[in-house]
């Protein structure tokens, strides 16, 4: 009893329960509520209070401190990061393009610096609020309960990290197997490109292509690897990823993939090589660049056309450059001269002028065809043979220029005779030679 208040009562079957009389149990238990009442007196006490309180503005006060301390440190820091400005730090750059300068190494700094400042705020305050609740006796519990909420993360990250150290030692040693391997492909690659390591029927101008493509399937057999080692692979959220990313991909890279698997087919077909002068249904120009997407090409204006690789696939290709190296390009022009001059005559004045152009050669050596007999004139097909393709524009100018010197100096103009005149019978425009030779 305490007061008119019934705090306890026990019966002959609590006693029976405990193993002991029942005046024994009786005492036992008063002696608990009698020591739990004057603990709880003890602690509600003027004094007690009074020390909680005490405690209390010590943490306030020493957090404010604290903070002051803080803040102090960090403008110091401050301090010292600006005058790293004019004596530590350069430039940095990569490939010419200045990423980052000094004042903005310096801007970086100090706001790495502030982020730090408020991180240890912030673990300062998780650790005086529950400081703060364990002080009183209500807010105890709210204490624990608090801590609970910080270090119960914080566990679980640390044994999570500690448990996943295997995998990530196998996604190191897959790493670093598929990256010298892929070193030693790059040498090899590099061997057969520039001629010391020749494969039969293996081109140098394929090396390059040849590796990328297998860089990339190692690359993505190495993805497969990781993969089920990759932390929360086996989660639905990750799997719903891959699976939304891979329908984006299949929906929207039809045209990127039918353009690099025409690519690849042109490198091993070989069409073209980089420099060569090819003609693409009406687009002539040099190959100044070969992707995985798109060709480009430089026409003789200067003017890059970028053509996809599924175009060139579908599309017919004149390679000039080939044929030179080969074999000879023919260049070929037409004149029509007039009856009166001899064939002979043309075809000597043809040739000469073609052997007198620069970038001509002299074997095969240059050849006339008369392609027709119209009804006032022949028309004479002079053919040459060169071997710069890259040139023809130029060497069909000066083939023009030498073939209207050379014709001017014999006094034969370059023209398609017209005749509207009542002939007598008597003239007749066989050439004299000829007439001639028949007398």
């Amino acid at each position: 009893m305490y007061g008119n208040e019934v705090l306890l009562s026990l019966t002959d079957q609590d006693a029976l329960w405990a193993g002991i009389p029942r005046d024994s149990l009786i005492k036992e238990r008063k002696k608990l509520v009698v020591d739990k009442l004057t603990q709880m007196k003890a602690e509600h006490s003027i004094w007690r209070m009074a020390k909680r309180i005490l405690y209390f503005l010590l943490v306030i006060v020493g957090q404010f401190f604290l903070f002051r301390l803080t803040n102090w440190l960090f403008h110091k820091l401050k301090v010292r990061i600006l005058r790293l400005r004019d004596t530590a730090l350069k430039p940095f750059s990569i490939q010419g393009y200045e990423l980052l300068n000094t004042q903005r190494q310096v801007n970086l700094l100090i706001f790495l610096a502030g982020i730090g400042r408020y991180i240890v705020m912030g673990l300062q305050l998780l650790i005086t609020v529950p400081l703060i609740f364990i002080i009183f006796p209500q807010t105890e519990g709210l204490a624990y309960q608090l801590l609970g909420y910080i270090w119960n993360p914080i566990r679980t990250i640390l044994v999570s990290v500690v448990e996943y150290i295997p995998k990530l030692f196998t996604i190191i040693v897959i790493w670093y197997a598929v990256k010298y391997l892929v070193r030693l492909i790059l040498y090899l690659a590099r061997e057969v490109e520039v001629g010391r390591l020749k494969i039969n029927g293996f081109y140098p101008d394929w090396a390059m292509p040849t590796f990328h493509i297998i860089r990339f399937l190692l690359y993505a057999f190495m993805i497969a690897m990781i993969y089920p080692y990759l932390p929360g692979s086996n989660s639905g959220v990750f799997q719903g990823i891959s699976v939304f990313v891979g329908l984006i991909v299949s929906l929207g890279s039809s045209t990127v993939i039918g353009n690099i698997i025409a690519g690849l087919v042109i490198t091993y077909m070989r069409p073209f090589k980089l420099g060569d002068r090819i003609k693409l249904n009406d687009t002539t120009g040099d190959i100044i660049e070969k992707t995985p997407l798109v060709t480009r090409i430089r026409t003789p204006k200067n003017e890059v056309v970028t053509v996809p690789n599924s175009f060139v696939m579908s599309s017919h290709t004149v390679n000039y450059s080939s044929s030179a190296r080969e074999y000879g390009l023919i260049i070929h022009t037409e004149v029509t001269i007039g009856y009166d001059v001899p064939w002979r005559q043309v075809h000597q004045m043809l040739i000469e002028a073609a052997l007198n152009t620069p970038g001509v050669v002299d074997d095969p050596r240059p050849f006339v065809l008369e392609t027709s007999l119209s009804d006032w004139y022949p028309v004479y097909q002079l053919n040459a043979y060169i071997r710069e393709a890259e040139k023809m524009g130029q060497i069909y100018s000066d083939l023009h220029q030498n073939i209207q010197d050379r014709f001017n100096r014999e006094g034969v103009e370059i023209m398609s005779p017209h005749y509207m005149a009542m002939r007598d019978g008597n003239e007749s425009t066989v050439p004299k030679d000829d007439l001639s030779k028949r007398i």
